[in-house]
């Protein structure tokens, strides 16, 4: 362990010193709002220059799930952002975590990825493709440090699928999907467990017992304090927040006290906790000099839990689906550079745009950047202009489950409704296949769950229909189905639906590799592979079976290491 924390000393090591000592609660450094004004340092007239590009990611929060859309959750923080910015109405993303970020991070949809199925597991030799240059490379082209905090979530099977290898200068956070908040551990089924937590490409075992939002948040204060804002920087803030499991420091717990949903009321916590790191940020963009000539952007990557108390009510649907409440996402802007603030933008929108927005804001080139799916949406943010984005392909899914009405006369010889997928052209959205669990879920509020309000507004004829339409903005919250009515829009969608599928590669989502189990890696999830695996990694994806010579003895400290770190991370933080 000793040898692990030396070679992973860095700069960002040394930015890290001090961590225990950061006072998260004190009001000096919290502030009373975005809009406060502590001493900065003063940097040149920010017109000459790129701005700082500050991009905020949370892990599960749901559409109702943020003050300005209703809730009964507390985000001062975000409601005065979004209101002095620009709210994003009318803004898309996947319905899971591997999708989203992969569409971000190359501005390309699955169906151009190889990602289109599902996620990305922990032990999958797999990861974002290799050969596509990433968001962060091409700001690095453009003169931008940049720095990562938080949820990776691509794969990371071999070092070249780290973030350090694909833009980022410095990371700190998880490679899986889901943590423990204070411990870090993540199990990929019973008895494979690993700790992840990472800095750079080194595990970061001293890190643990530090609430995962609030270390994260802390980090991008240190790495604002000790860069110089002259020079472009990006920070990409993937927070695990508010993904299960469900924890959260209690101070933030009390203030929902009444809430009877056990879950919903975890949850409400987790988010305002997040509310506040965010306040944090902030504080410090303007604390070092950045506020000014910056751009922050927050988005979730998908649609609330409902089981884990996640609400996207009124929207129809949850996490996993392709119904409006699994893919309609929180997003606002909030800059000095905008030049019409204070507004809600309808424009038509999804996360492959910010590739190409962000960087052409930056001053990079994106004409040598072949097959974007995203568009330069900077004009239609900062001065309501209209944009060239008329619809989005949500996706197309082959290895889902095949819907059983589902077939290519249903799909008028067009297309084969039992697959999976989903398009939206201009005002009406389709939906072909299985388009996951359909219910319109109110709040979960209520002591008695599941009962009273579980059985509201259940729909049931999902079994028994392969083809739906919806004209989402007359009707956002898919009531009424026209696939009936109007069969001549079905098809005109089942048409750009096959369209869209003739540009698609190949699915990758390879078996799971043995050789990923923390126990064969020192106890800690992370690569296994390299390029002499090359040859066995292709006989693997294609069903073959790994050499036992390439197996890595079994670690027989790993289940020492875990029970020593849970202890020290039990005495460590005040846990719920």
């Amino acid at each position: 362990m000793a040898v692990q924390t030396l070679t992973g000393f860095s700069l960002v090591s040394l930015l890290s010193f001090g961590y225990m000592s950061w006072d998260w609660m004190k009001p000096s450094v919290l502030g009373d709002s975005p809009g406060d004004e502590p001493s900065k340092l003063h940097a040149p007239p920010p017109s000459s220059r790129p701005p700082h590009i500050i991009f905020i990611l949370t892990d599960d929060q749901g559409y109702h799930d943020i003050g300005y859309h209703g809730s009964d959750i507390q985000t001062p923080t975000l409601d005065r952002l979004a209101a002095e910015g620009v709210k994003l109405e009318n803004y898309y993303v996947q319905p899971i975590c591997t999708p989203s970020r992969s569409q971000l991070i190359t501005g390309r949809y699955q169906i151009h990825t190889g990602l289109q199925h599902s996620i990305i597991r922990p032990r999958q030799p797999n990861c974002l493709p290799l050969h596509q240059v990433t968001l962060p490379q091409k700001l690095q082209e453009a003169g931008y440090a940049t720095h990562m905090v938080g949820k990776w979530h691509l794969g990371f099977y071999k070092k070249e699928c780290l973030p350090t290898r694909r833009g980022f200068d410095t990371f700190l956070g998880s490679l899986t999907g889901n943590v423990d908040y204070y411990n870090y551990d993540n199990c990929d089924g019973p008895g494979v467990c690993g700790f992840d937590l990472h800095e750079g490409e080194n595990v970061a075992w001293d890190l643990a017992g530090k609430y995962s939002t609030i270390l994260y948040s802390q980090r991008v204060s240190h790495i604002l304090a000790a860069h110089n804002p002259q020079q472009p920087i990006f920070i990409y803030i993937s927070f695990q927040a508010v993904h299960t499991p469900l924890q959260s420091p209690r101070e933030y717990i009390y203030q929902y006290r009444n809430m009877g949903n056990v879950a919903r009321r975890k949850y409400a916590a987790m988010v305002t906790c997040m509310d506040a790191a965010v306040k944090n940020i902030t504080r410090a963009l303007k604390k070092y000099g950045y506020y000014d000539n910056s751009v922050i952007i927050f988005s979730s990557d998908n649609g609330g839990q409902t089981f884990s108390g996640g609400s996207n009510w009124p929207l129809r649907g949850r996490k996993g689906t392709y119904w409006e409440g699994g893919i309609r996402s929180l997003g606002f802007v909030h800059s000095p550079l905008i030049k019409k603030k204070r507004r809600s933008s309808r424009t038509l929108m999804h996360i492959t745009d910010w590739y190409p927005t962000l960087v052409k804001l930056a001053g990079g080139n994106i004409s040598d950047t072949e097959d974007l799916d995203g568009y330069d949406m900077w004009p239609s943010i900062s001065e309501g202009k209209e944009s060239a984005r008329t619809e989005i392909l949500h996706n197309i899914d082959p290895l889902y489950n095949l819907a059983r009405s589902g077939s290519m006369e249903e799909g008028q010889g067009i297309w084969n409704t039992a697959i999976q997928a989903s398009i939206r052209v201009k005002d009406f959205k389709l939906i072909t296949g299985d388009p996951g669990y359909s219910d319109w879920i109110p709040p979960q509020t209520l002591t008695n769950f599941p009962g009273t309000w579980w059985n509201l507004e259940r729909h049931t004829d999902g079994a028994r229909k392969s083809v739906w339409l919806f004209n989402i903005t007359a009707d956002p919250y898919e009531r009424i189905d026209l696939s009936a009515q109007k069969p001549e829009v079905v098809k005109e969608l089942l048409a750009r639906i096959a369209f869209y599928n003739r540009t698609a590669i190949p699915v990758r989502y390879p078996n799971e590799d043995p050789r990923g189990n923390p126990e064969l890696n020192g106890g800690a999830w992370g690569p296994w592979a390299s390029e002499e695996d090359d040859e066995d990694e292709e006989n693997w994806i294609r069903g073959g079976h790994i050499k036992s010579a390439n197996k890595k003895k079994k670690c027989k400290i790993c289940k020492l290491k875990t029970f020593f770190r849970k202890l020290n991370t039990r005495l460590m933080s005040n846990r719920i």
